[in-house]
């Protein structure tokens, strides 16, 4: 796993979960994931191709996501699965706004798709050249995990190797 891939994306979840959940985050729970990925709650999918590929997952419990909606609209929302599936994939759209802005300063190039609710029992398992790492960010408002697998391109790795 490459950290300079992933920790864009760490640093904008803890950040915009801090705003949104309004109080501080702690992770917790960091694993390297070799199975295919199962939610836990709520999940939304982000999908990234180009210079680096892969996807990150964010999976929150129903709660905790009617607290979220509830923080970004400025009133309580109710616990309804709409609300959370939309909550997720707003979630999902900051974080990698932040984390895309990031990985664009060092010079990747890449494509995003847009978020979608990610309901699957079973995911793509990780891959020789792509380990899934996953982490629990806690906070009193709840709990988020992250589930990022990321890698460079093969082009772009072989371009690297010879410069």
């Amino acid at each position: 796993m490459r950290m300079e891939l992933i920790q864009p994306f760490i640093n904008a979840a803890d950040a915009v979960l801090a705003e949104t959940l309004q109080c501080s985050t702690r992770m917790s729970d960091v694993t390297m994931e070799e199975e295919a990925f199962r939610p836990k709650g709520v999940a939304s999918l982000v999908t990234i191709k180009g210079d680096i590929e892969g996807r990150v997952i964010f999976d929150v419990d129903l709660a905790t996501a009617a607290r979220v909606a509830g923080t970004l609209a400025g009133e309580p929302m109710p616990q309804t699965p709409e609300i959370a599936s939309e909550t997720v994939c707003e979630l999902a759209n900051m974080v990698i706004g932040s984390a895309v802005t990031s990985l664009n300063d060092q010079g990747f190039k890449f494509k995003i798709t847009p978020p979608v609710a990610h309901a699957e029992t079973t995911g793509e398992k990780s891959t020789e050249d792509q380990e899934a790492l996953v982490m629990c960010f806690d906070a009193d408002g709840g709990t988020v995990f992250m589930n990022i697998a990321m890698r460079y391109n093969g082009r772009r790795k072989a371009d690297k190797k010879i410069g």
